[in-house]
């Protein structure tokens, strides 16, 4: 979910699913900015009853909260408009110079890569690391690098819409079809709301059922991403 440069009102596919979830239920969801780190504690405080952000579904968080799961999502493989290197997987990377954010899943993603690389007798990667994940774009854009390494759905959205989608590719890996190292993403849902929380899972499998999550998941272009059921607190760790 994010504000369009030059604009005010929210926008992305959290938001759209949000207003699908809330014409299903019959109620009108009034999306609130939060930091990502206190949006849990928020909502323990009972400010707010729920939350829409792509929030890891994990052991701890279910804690305090409960979770709606509605995509499996990890990292994903953005290369130049036509995949000129021909990359298709983390193998493929290997030998190749990469883009990556610092500090973030994707650049330890690529460092436990190595021992691959160097058990298949094949070069490491070069990776190269850059303070935001536009300047990664850059370096792709420019040919500098053969490949960036960001989240999945971030690389799905880049790929669709940067020029008019004809500047990258999202390399899709049928072994990988929600990312590499995939995790549950759900709504959150105070604990002490039950009730809301069953609500929203019958909703979300409706509009699963009916093809409008695919719809949604289709414009922002990581339509692999997304859940066949709509499960509660289903953490793998």
């Amino acid at each position: 979910m994010f504000v369009k440069e030059g604009e005010s009102g929210l926008t992305g596919l959290d938001y759209d699913l949000g207003q699908a979830l809330g014409g299903k239920l019959g109620v009108t969801f009034a999306f609130t900015p939060q930091k990502f780190d206190g949006i849990v504690p928020a909502i323990q405080a009972g400010k707010f009853d729920a939350a829409l952000s792509a929030i890891t579904d994990n052991k701890q968080r279910q804690q305090v909260v409960d979770f709606v799961d509605y995509s499996q999502s990890g990292s994903g493989i953005l290369v130049a408009d036509g995949n000129p290197r021909r990359i298709t997987n983390l193998d493929t990377l290997c030998g190749q110079k990469v883009a990556v954010q610092k500090a973030t899943n994707q650049l330890d993603l690529l460092k436990n890569h190595q021992a691959d690389c160097s058990a298949a007798g094949k070069g490491k990667i070069d990776i190269q690391t850059y303070p935001k994940d536009s300047d990664a774009q850059l370096a792709l854009r420019s040919g500098k690098v053969a490949a960036q390494v960001l989240t999945k759905p971030a690389a799905g959205w880049v790929a669709k819409t940067a020029d008019g989608g004809k500047a990258f590719d999202l390399v899709e890996d049928p072994t990988a079809p929600g990312g590499y190292n995939a995790s549950p993403n759900g709504i959150a849902v105070s604990k002490q709301l039950p009730a809301l929380t069953d609500a929203i899972q019958k909703a979300l499998q409706a509009l699963i059922d009916d093809g409008t999550v695919k719809k949604i998941y289709d414009k922002y272009g990581v339509a692999s991403i997304a859940t066949k059921a709509a499960t509660k607190n289903a953490a793998v760790d």
